[in-house]
C-alpha cells in the first residue's frame, strides 16, 4: 500500500498559555481519525498534510501547555522535533516578552532546529500591543521566519507551516530531491535559453553587460546542459591533441629509420 505522504515532520507549538495555540490547531485540516486528541501529560497532538512544491508533507503537530510546570514536557518532545512554532498574542505584550524563556528552553534541547515566530489573533489588531516591526526585528535577530496569523480569518496559518516545513526539509538535505519540480524564475529561464544556444567560451562575445556575462558564465558552468557542451568541446580538443601527438610520433619514428614520407 502506497504511503499517503512523501515526508513526515514533527512540529512543536511553543508559547505561553492563552496565546491561542489550540485555535491554530483547529484551523488546520485534520489528517487522521484519532486526532486532535489530548493526553494526560498536558499535550495535544494533531496531524495535517500540506502540499509543498508538488510533494505531500505530513506534519505531526504537538501543542504543549504554556504553564511553567510543563517545561519538562518541552524538554522531552523538543528532542525529536524537526520544526518549532513560537507563538505569542499580538494583543498581549507579556506573551511576547516571555518568548526569550521558551527560546532558551528550545535551543538548549533542540539546537539548530528551524523556528518560525507566529503572532496570533491578527483579527484583533485594533488591540495590538506588539508592533509588527518589533516582532520582525526579534525574528531576524534569532534567525526565524515571522508571520502574523488569524485563525478566525484563516489567514497565514498554512503559509507559516509551509515555510517551517521548507526550512526543515532544507536543513535535512531533502529539498534537492524535488528541486526540479519548482517553477523557474524569469532570470533562470533566460539563462537556460541563452546557454542552450551557446557555450561558456562564447559568452564574452555576447552584447551584454559585464555583470550579466559573469552570471551567465557561472550558470553555464553549473548547468548540466552547458556542462555537456564543455565536456564535448574538451573531448574534441583531447582527440585533436591525440591525433597530433600520434602524427608527430610516427613522423619522428620514420625519420629515425631513414624512411621518407611522400
Amino acid at each position: 500500500m502506497a504511503k499517503e505522504y512523501d515526508y513526515l515532520l514533527k512540529v512543536l507549538l511553543v508559547g505561553d498559555s492563552d496565546v491561542g495555540k489550540q485555535e491554530i490547531l483547529s484551523g488546520l485540516d485534520d489528517g487522521s481519525t484519532e486526532s486532535p486528541f489530548c493526553s494526560g501529560s498536558g499535550t495535544a497532538h494533531k496531524t495535517t498534510t500540506i502540499l509543498l512544491d508538488g510533494k505531500r508533507v505530513k506534519l505531526q503537530i504537538w501543542d504543549t501547555s504554556g504553564q511553567g510546570r510543563f517545561c519538562t514536557i518541552i524538554r522531552s518532545y523538543s528532542r525529536g522535533a524537526q520544526g518549532i512554532i513560537l507563538v505569542y498574542d499580538i494583543t498581549n505584550k507579556w506573551s511576547f516578552d516571555g518568548l526569550n524563556r521558551w527560546l532558551k528552553e528550545v535551543e538548549e534541547h533542540a539546537p539548530g532546529v528551524p523556528k518560525v515566530l507566529v503572532g496570533n489573533r491578527l483579527h484583533l489588531a485594533f488591540k495590538r500591543q506588539v508592533a509588527a516591526k518589533q516582532a520582525e526585528l526579534y525574528a531576524s535577530r534569532n534567525k526565524m521566519a515571522c508571520f502574523e496569523i488569524s485563525p478566525l480569518c484563516d489567514f497565514n496559518i498554512r503559509e507559516s507551516f509551509c515555510e517551517l516545513a521548507r526550512m526543515a526539509l532544507h536543513r535535512n538535505g531533502m529539498e534537492r530531491i524535488w528541486r526540479s519540480n519548482k517553477v523557474l524564475s524569469l532570470q533562470e529561464l533566460c539563462c537556460r535559453s541563452i546557454c542552450r544556444r551557446t557555450n561558456v567560451y562564447t559568452i564574452d562575445s555576447l552584447p551584454l553587460p559585464p555583470s550579466v556575462k559573469s552570471y551567465l558564465r557561472s550558470y553555464a558552468l553549473t548547468s548540466s546542459q552547458c556542462l555537456n557542451t564543455v565536456l564535448n568541446n574538451s573531448a574534441s580538443i583531447a582527440k585533436n591533441l591525440k591525433c597530433k601527438t600520434a602524427t608527430s610520433y610516427h613522423l619522428k619514428h620514420n625519420v629515425r629509420n631513414g624512411c621518407v614520407i611522400s
